[in-house]
Formats: C-alpha cells, sequence, structure tokens
C-alpha cells in the first residue's frame, strides 16, 4: 500500500479518491524541521504540499523512499523540480483548479481600492458613530470599473480568467506576456450563452501607460519585474494589485508611489518577506491586504484535492 503525506492539508474530497484506490492518507502537519524524519520513519511515497512546505536538494537527497511529490496550486518555486526530476522523482502542480478564485480576489482588491472599502472598514469601526458625516465625505469620490483599462501582466491561467471578468465588467483589457502572443478568450454565461473576444499583446511599457488598473500574474522572479520606473511609467491615480508572489513588485518603491500620490491605491495578497510583511506595508492605509489567500476558497481547495489525487493515482498506478 503506498503512503501519502498531505503535509498542508488535502481537501476530503482528494483523500476520498485516495483511499478509495487503496493509498494510506497522512493528512499531519509536519514541522519543516521534523520533515525528513517523518517521511523515513513513515516509508511515505509520495508529498504533497502547497507554499508552506520547501522541498529543497537536502530534503530529497535525505528521502530515498520519496517517488512523486505533487504541489496543490500554480508555482512551483519551493520545490527544487530539476534536482528532484533528475532523481526520478516526479513533480507536478494543479494549474487550472484555483484560477477562478485568485482571479476574483483580483477583483476584490480592486473593487476595495476604488471604493475605499479596505480604509473605511478599518475606520467605521472607530469613528462610525462620532464622524458619519465626515467619513461619507472622505470615501465620496470613487469610481467605477466599467469603462476603465485593465492592464494584465503575465497571461497564463490566472491572467485569462482575470481578464475574463474584466471584460463581463465591461472592461477594456489589454495584456502582455513573453510568451502569449494574441489569445480568445470565451465567456460563458449562466443560461448557455457565450460570446468570444480576442486580445493581442502589448509590450510592458504600454501596457503600464495605459492602463488604469495593473494586475500581476507572473511566476517567482530573481529581480523585480515592476520597480520604482515601471511604477513611474503608470498612470498618475492609477493602481495596482499583485496576487502573483512576493518579490516581483518593488515594496520599498510601492510605497513611495502611494505617498506621492502617484497611484491611488494597491492590493497586495503576497508580500518580499512573506510571512512576515513589513509594517509600512501593513499600516499603509492605501494598500487592501490578504494573508496570501489567492487559491482558498472551498472549491479551489475541492478541485486541487481532486486533481492532486488523480495525479497521484495515476502515476503509482502505472
Amino acid at each position: 500500500m503506498a503512503k501519502i503525506l498531505a503535509n498542508d492539508g488535502l481537501a476530503q474530497s482528494g483523500i476520498d479518491l485516495l483511499v478509495k484506490e487503496g493509498f494510506e492518507v497522512k493528512n499531519t502537519r509536519v514541522a519543516q524541521e521534523q520533515l525528513v524524519n517523518y517521511i523515513n520513519k513513515n516509508n511515505i511515497d509520495a508529498l504533497l504540499v502547497r507554499s508552506a512546505t520547501k522541498v529543497d536538494k537536502k530534503l530529497i537527497d535525505d528521502c530515498p523512499s520519496l517517488k512523486l511529490i505533487g504541489r496543490g496550486g500554480v508555482g512551483l518555486d519551493n520545490i527544487d523540480v530539476k534536482y528532484a526530476e533528475s532523481k526520478g522523482i516526479k513533480v507536478f502542480n494543479t494549474p487550472e483548479a484555483s484560477s477562478e478564485s485568485v482571479a476574483e480576489l483580483v477583483f476584490a482588491h480592486l473593487l476595495n481600492g476604488v471604493r475605499f472599502l479596505h480604509d473605511a472598514n478599518r475606520n467605521m469601526p472607530l469613528e462610525g458613530d462620532s464622524q458619519f458625516k465626515q467619513l461619507k465625505k472622505s470615501y465620496a469620490g470613487g469610481v467605477e470599473l466599467r469603462g476603465k483599462t485593465l492592464g494584465i501582466v503575465g497571461f497564463g491561467r490566472i491572467g485569462q480568467a482575470t481578464a475574463k471578468m474584466g471584460l463581463a465588467l465591461g472592461m477594456e483589457v489589454i495584456f502582455t506576456d513573453h510568451h502569449t502572443k494574441e489569445a480568445t478568450l470565451t465567456l460563458s454565461f449562466f443560461d448557455g450563452q457565450s460570446i468570444d473576444f480576442k486580445l493581442k499583446s502589448s509590450d510592458l511599457k504600454e501596457v503600464l501607460a495605459t492602463s488604469d488598473f495593473i494586475s500581476l500574474h507572473v511566476p517567482s522572479q530573481e529581480k523585480y519585474i515592476i520597480g520604482r520606473k515601471e511604477l513611474g511609467l503608470m498612470k498618475p491615480g492609477s493602481g495596482i494589485i499583485n496576487t502573483s508572489r512576493g518579490g516581483v513588485l518593488d515594496e520599498v518603491a510601492l510605497v513611495e508611489a502611494l505617498e506621492s500620490d502617484h497611484l491611488s491605491f494597491a492590493g497586495l495578497d503576497v508580500f518580499e518577506s512573506e510571512p512576515t510583511p513589513e509594517i509600512k506595508i501593513l499600516m499603509n492605509p492605501k494598500i487592501s491586504l490578504s494573508p496570501h489567500v489567492g487559491g482558498s476558497t472551498v472549491e479551489a481547495q475541492e478541485r486541487i484535492g481532486a486533481e492532486l489525487a488523480q495525479k497521484v493515482i495515476k502515476l503509482l498506478k502505472r
């Protein structure tokens, strides 16, 4: 019987699928420093993780029983993929399962930003009873998303899901991507109707200069994609959302752009110094914040669990 360790949790749908196929599933969170001992003691065949568990060269070397490493979600930056594969270990992720959830969070942050909800939700409990009229005046200058231009940096599955939501809201959508030069997006509606939109890639400078809002959807990088220079190219009064990875957006430059009123707001789900974001970021009234929960919806976790389980079954039952 093959043994599976889902170290960062696994939806019940995934557990049920694996158990039904005869696998033993351990769903206990093991601390990083204890992980090697646990894997070896229990003779674990497959390790399933999300973003919390790091699977580096040392762990791979120290755990000879591992045959599979699965990542629930899009990125693989917490796994030494090349080294694992060089040792004959299969590595896989679930790139499609959380796209809609992340895209919806982008718009949660966008709507927070254009209607000041993140700041209003801080101040209403403190001053709503005594300063209601003043608060009403402070937050009365919101704008609509409809008719505005949404620029998407990175046009993979999540970028495309975000684009679809922007189009559905009546926004103009433009994008930049090194690999995708044009794409046809199909918007499907509840009654079976659908409509196609054809989009072509623009260069980064054009996207930054012409968009009212920028949304980042890129993998982990060694250097900033959006730094002081790129933020300076953005339209005065525009906003930026990062739900991709910490480190692709220069947070020091971001705070400067917000404090100088060059940018009106930002929305961050990921952070350079995660899991201990900088106080200047956390306390900034122009930043809408969430703790890296882009793919953390009930629906996405169920899809991730089922997809992980199906891939484990396929690979271990060959």
